[in-house]
């Protein structure tokens, strides 16, 4: 099992709405510029994987266009569905294997095109016979979430609030967010309630953007002109998937994929030995749970870790200094974004967002499901 970096990466800029570009295109341009930061062609490529999802994109087997864009041609392509750590799991799967020295994964989204139709498309990921009726969407189930999570451990609207101000405040220094502003605690208050507690400076915005990543084995590494930034570990684990059969308070799998993850890098104190965490955070309460899944403080203390100071871009553990999914949410690509942005930062490239000279060690995470159904958990580092 030969140890894995990742060796090139290239993400378009997150926005509303690429009324110029189909998803296809959207996926070049991504691949075009993890290549030139790769500073190789698509001959030092031995295989390609593609993240996709066919609700969002509306048709079938939609991962057959992205193929060709993703530089496919004459060699082997697999397809994921989910988010973009998942495709990337299975992209440091082949390249661990042996059996490929090299391999390009991509994730993309283009969420304008499903706009108005998301409630519908997420409902569909519900129960069809006791649970999809019953209306539910990505928003009210979050919403039935947070008010669990927030009255079982005592959560504050406030508190949750404070994630926005310090997510969409860092997106300010991120050219490729969408989202970005300056807003106070009650700015995000008076915002417009859209399913209680979770209002409308809770929620990350529906986004366009994709992503691409060139993973190498350690033989193959010198041939790649940029710094590698070596795997450490990684892990995924998937909770029940009815709703009413998970403790929605708790966050176990993100704890057990977690877990799994620090042993294999030989992590034993993660809030010290990581220098930074990019986290999937769909709306404000969920980075507060998942810090406290993720280890960086004890169950039902997100609210007071984010109120302290720590997580942000100068505390002990930044959280998010990109802005996170607050500041751009392309549904599918979100994981793979975070991995780049811990990319950046290891690599001193982080620009404004950069949260100290030295990056050693960073996290970065991506969920599949509603309510934190499966997390994959990524630890990487300079050596």
């Amino acid at each position: 099992m030969d140890r894995v970096a990742i060796v090139g990466i290239g993400q378009t800029k997150i926005e509303a709405a690429k009324e110029r570009q189909n998803y296809p295109e959207m996926v070049y341009e991504a691949v075009k510029l993890a290549l030139e930061d790769a500073g190789v062609g698509m001959d030092q490529v031995d295989n390609v994987v593609t993240t996709s999802n066919d609700f969002w994109d509306g048709r079938t087997i939609s991962c057959m266009p992205v193929g060709g864009v993703s530089g496919g041609y004459d060699k082997n392509i697999s397809g994921v569905e989910g988010d973009g750590t998942f495709g990337a799991f299975y992209a440091s799967c082949r390249t661990r294997s042996g059996a490929y020295g090299s391999t390009l994964v991509t994730a993309h989204s283009k969420g304008s095109e499903s706009h108005e139709i998301t409630p519908m498309i997420t409902n569909a990921a519900f129960d069809p016979i006791h649970a999809r009726s019953l209306g539910l969407d990505i928003v009210t189930a979050g919403a039935l979430q947070a008010r669990k999570y927030m009255r079982k451990y005592g959560i504050t609207e406030e508190e949750c609030a404070q994630v926005a101000v310090k997510n969409l405040g860092n997106g300010l220094d991120n050219p490729n967010a969408q989202t970005p502003m300056k807003i106070t605690v009650e700015d995000v208050m008076k915002s417009e309630r859209i399913a209680d507690p979770l209002k409308a400076l809770d929620l990350s915005p529906i986004s366009d953007g994709a992503c691409c990543m060139i993973l190498a084995n350690e033989d193959r590494v010198k041939e790649f002109k940029t710094k590698p930034v070596w795997l450490k570990g990684v892990s995924f684990c998937a909770d029940a998937y009815q709703l009413g059969d998970r403790d929605l308070s708790e966050c176990k799998p993100l704890e057990q994929a977690a877990a799994k993850a620090y042993k294999m890098a030989g992590i034993q104190d993660p809030r010290k030995e990581i220098d930074v965490a990019e986290i999937c955070d769909a709306f404000t309460y969920q980075e507060l749970m998942w810090t406290e899944g993720l280890g960086f403080c004890g169950k039902g203390e997100g609210g007071k870790l984010v109120t302290s100071g720590a997580t942000a871009r100068d505390g002990d553990i930044p959280v998010n200094p990109s802005g996170g999914l607050l500041s751009g949410h392309p549904f599918i690509a979100a994981g793979m974004y975070r991995m780049i942005e811990a990319v950046r930062q290891i690599r001193g490239e982080a620009g404004g967002m950069q949260v100290k000279e030295n990056v050693k060690t960073a996290l970065a995470h991506g969920v599949n499901g509603l309510c934190g159904q499966s997390h994959c958990v990524w630890i990487l580092g300079s050596e």
